[in-house]
Parts: C-alpha cells; sequence; structure tokens
C-alpha cells in the first residue's frame, strides 16, 4: 500500500505542475487542519438548525455564509444558504428555487452556460429557452429580449454567468434586469447568478459591475475549490431566505429541516473555506485577483507576439487561443478545449515561470504543426473574433 500510495503521490505532483486548463486554484496548504481528519463531519440538514447528529461543521459553515452574504449585500436574517458538493449543485439549487417559486417558469440560460443549467431544466422536466451569445461569450441581450417576447404568458427564470466556462464571459446583469423589466416581466423573474469561478473575483476587479442582492436577483453560487483553493470540490449557494419556505420541509429522523438538494454534506469543506476566508481576507483576495489578470494578460500577450491568436475578455483571467493539434501536447498541459479552441484559466497557483514553460514548448510544437509555415495557421475569428485571430486573412 505505501508503495502505490507513494507513486500516486509524484503522479499527482507531476500532474499538477502542469495544470492549466481547468480553473482550480492548487496553491494551498491546510496542515492546521489535519488533527480534524480522524473525523467523521458531517452537516446534514438546515445549516442553521442543529440535527441530532453532533459531529458536524455548522458554526463554520454559517460563518462562511455570512461572509459570502455580506459580499454580496444580503442582510443576515434576510439570507439562506448552504455549503454545497460543488458549483453544479449551486446551479441546481439556485434553479430548483426558480421553480418554486415560478412553477410554470420558463428557463432562459445563453448558450455558453455550463451545462448544468440545462441538466437542471432536464432534471425539473422545465421548459427551457437557449439565447445566442456574442463572440466574447455573453449572453446576446438581444437575442434574450426577442425569445421572452415571445413567451409572455410565462414567467422567466434567468441563468446569468458570472464567467463563462470556455471564454470567462461575464453577462450584462444590469441590462438583463432592465430588459425584463421593460419587456413587462416586472416581479414575475427570478435570476440565478452563476458565479462558479469569477463570483469571488469580480467584487474585487476595479470598475466591474456589481453582483449584489440590492438588485432583484434570487440567487449566487460560487465553487470553493476554484478561486478560493480547496482540496475537494465544494461550493457556496446563497438565496433570500423568503424563498425558501415553499420547499423546506421537517425530516423526524434528523429532528431539524432541510432545504438541500443532498442529504449529508461533507463537514470537512466548510473548515477548509473558513480557514482561507479568515487567512486571507478581502485584501488578500484583493491582491490575488489583480496578479491573475496581469498574468492573463502577459499570456495573452505573449501568445499574440509569437503569431497565436488568442482572447481575454476584460474581466476575465480565462486566455482562449487556437486548439493545439498535438493531443499528447493537449493532455500533458490538460487543457481545456472546444472546437477550434483551447484556454488556459490563470489561477494564483499558475506562475509567470509556469505560463513561460508552457508557451516554450507551444512554440516548439506548434512549429512541428504548421511545418515551418508550410501549414497555414488556422481561422479562429468565428470563436474570438478576427482582430484576435493571427490566421493569413486577419493577421495585421
Amino acid at each position: 500500500m505505501a508503495s502505490v500510495l507513494a507513486r500516486y503521490r509524484w503522479r499527482l505532483v507531476e500532474r499538477t505542475e502542469h495544470h492549466l486548463g481547468y480553473p482550480y486554484n492548487l496553491d494551498f496548504e491546510y496542515g492546521a487542519l489535519a488533527q480534524l481528519q480522524h473525523f467523521s463531519i458531517n452537516n446534514i440538514g438546515d445549516p442553521f438548525i442543529e440535527s441530532n447528529y453532533g459531529v458536524h461543521s455548522r458554526q463554520f459553515e454559517v460563518g462562511v455564509l455570512d461572509w459570502f452574504a455580506r459580499l454580496w449585500e444580503l442582510e443576515k436574517n434576510e439570507y439562506w444558504g448552504y455549503i454545497t458538493n460543488c458549483g453544479t449543485e449551486g446551479n441546481l439549487h439556485g434553479i430548483l428555487v426558480g421553480r418554486e417559486v415560478f412553477p410554470d417558469g420558463i428557463l432562459y440560460a445563453s448558450k455558453d452556460s455550463h451545462y448544468s443549467a440545462f441538466k437542471a431544466a432536464r432534471m425539473y422536466r422545465m421548459e427551457s429557452i437557449k439565447v445566442k451569445t456574442l463572440v466574447s461569450g455573453e449572453m446576446d441581450c438581444s437575442d434574450f429580449e426577442q425569445k421572452l417576447l415571445q413567451n409572455k404568458d410565462k414567467p422567466a427564470i434567468v441563468n446569468v454567468n458570472i464567467g463563462t466556462t470556455v471564454k470567462g464571459a461575464v453577462d450584462d446583469l444590469d441590462l438583463v434586469i432592465k430588459i425584463l423589466e421593460e419587456s413587462g416581466f416586472k416581479n414575475r423573474f427570478y435570476i440565478h447568478c452563476d458565479g462558479a469561478l469569477f463570483g469571488l473575483m469580480l467584487p474585487f476587479v476595479k470598475r466591474a459591475p456589481k453582483v449584489t442582492f440590492k438588485k432583484p436577483i434570487g440567487s449566487v453560487s460560487v465553487s470553493g475549490h476554484k478561486f478560493v483553493g480547496c482540496p475537494m470540490p465544494c461550493g457556496v449557494q446563497i438565496t433570500r431566505r423568503e424563498h425558501i419556505g415553499a420547499f423546506s420541509r421537517d425530516v423526524e429522523y434528523l429532528a431539524s429541516r432541510d432545504a438541500t438538494i443532498m442529504g449529508s454534506r461533507n463537514g470537512h469543506a466548510p473548515l477548509f473555506l473558513w480557514c482561507t476566508l479568515n487567512k486571507k481576507g478581502y485584501k488578500g483576495f484583493q491582491k490575488e485577483v489583480q496578479r491573475c489578470l496581469q498574468n492573463a494578460h502577459y499570456l495573452r500577450n505573449r501568445l499574440r507576439e509569437v503569431g497565436v491568436g488568442a482572447m481575454l475578455n476584460e474581466l476575465s483571467s480565462t486566455v482562449v487561443f487556437e486548439r493545439p493539434r498535438d493531443e499528447e501536447f493537449v493532455r500533458k498541459w490538460q487543457l481545456a478545449c472546444q472546437g477550434n479552441i483551447a484556454h488556459v484559466v490563470v489561477m494564483p497557483s499558475v506562475t509567470i515561470e509556469k505560463l513561460d514553460s508552457f508557451l516554450h514548448e507551444l512554440v516548439q510544437t506548434r512549429s512541428n504543426w504548421l511545418q515551418g509555415g508550410r501549414n497555414p495557421a488556422p481561422c479562429i475569428a468565428e470563436e474570438i473574433g478576427g482582430e484576435n485571430c493571427a490566421c493569413a486573412l486577419h493577421k495585421k
């Protein structure tokens, strides 16, 4: 067993060194929590109502929820939430709340939304409409308005992306609200904000639009294992307390109530999140966000310098570029690909040194793919815009 685990550990070390395509912050250290790994900590049921199961971390969970409620400007007596097992669960819960508030509502989500939005529609047997996107990946609000007006008889449940999966695009929340209110949907809509990655980064970006419950939104979810950095998948879901009564139920077996999706919930995750939030604080996260954005601009600029088409949205640390033709290279650097494009998500654990190593290898292998210029660079203008493409037709 020791030999097997040692080999596995070294594989994890190597894979971590070449991790660029997925939005996980791998720079963390939780040695102080080792003393708690001997306990089976389970936060089953409602975080705010203690159950008969006494080995829990509810006090830490509520501390984490209070932190995010303050970040998104919702008073302590006006919010409800819980720590989920992943970002997808946050979306499933947020959309479920919307469906309970408006049982006959239609789900609107852009085609660049995370697949879990449409998974929710299938699971809940909801009518859903896919909205077009701009080349940036942001929701096309003209198409959204047009599709809204075709269905004025039914309430709208809208999934707003605070950073899309592939391009890191941020939907225009203020414009979405304006369109809903001007199209006759006032008091007949529910907005869930999917902030899996950028929901925590956006508040620390200068001049960025605010995601806040002072606006008429219903819920916000964020992943805990992405920007925060946590050794297991987890997330945070916050909604308005007034919505939860619709489907919260007493569970005699637990001597508690439950409005979550899962039953048992990982009680260790709140401890990891609580430690990080307290250790870094607002100022620590602000520094990390600024460093990520600076390193993302560095990567985008260096890719363009070596003749690789690349795009970076203004509020994002996701750099999109032409898909490498060598699948072995893609697997080595764990790049996330879609069609003709791939991306690197610059997280706090992604250093300039790691980006330089990636760039050096990309330039070498790309020269082989293009055979010293005999094969043309691919055109990806449709995916990232002509101004960002480096093919012969669009190259400046």
